[in-house]
């Protein structure tokens, strides 16, 4: 069984990055989370305790994306990872999504970031 539990646009004001200005500044980032997990028994017995609190996961995701700067996307969006499936037994993977809209590149871009999964 494969089910998903999804976060979308999940919008986060950090200081990642290799320029001195990001370090300083920061800027916008957009996470997504896909979350596999066996969903079968909340599915039926609809108790909060049988599934994975969103509430929880956008506080654990959150505090591991803005504790720390780091250098890389990459980076960031696996301590999201880490810190999720440490925190939730019941995840068996994750899929971080990390959009950096305003990436120092010198073109005209829609979006640019990291995808990250992750499993148990």
């Amino acid at each position: 069984m494969s089910d998903t539990i999804f976060i979308r646009g999940l919008v986060m004001h950090a200081r990642h990055g290799v320029m001195i200005h990001e370090t300083e500044v920061g800027q916008r980032f957009v996470i997504d989370l896909d979350l596999t997990a066996d969903l079968s028994e909340s599915s039926r017995t609809d108790r909060l305790a049988d599934t994975v609190s969103y509430s929880d996961v956008v506080a654990c995701a959150s505090a591991a994306f803005k504790d720390t700067n780091y250098k890389l996307l990459e980076r960031a969006a696996g301590a999201v990872a880490e810190a999720i499936l440490a925190a939730f037994p019941r995840i068996s993977s994750v899929r971080v999504t990390v959009h950096k809209p305003h990436a120092p590149i010198a073109a005209i871009f829609d979006d640019v970031g990291v995808i990250l999964t992750r499993g148990r």
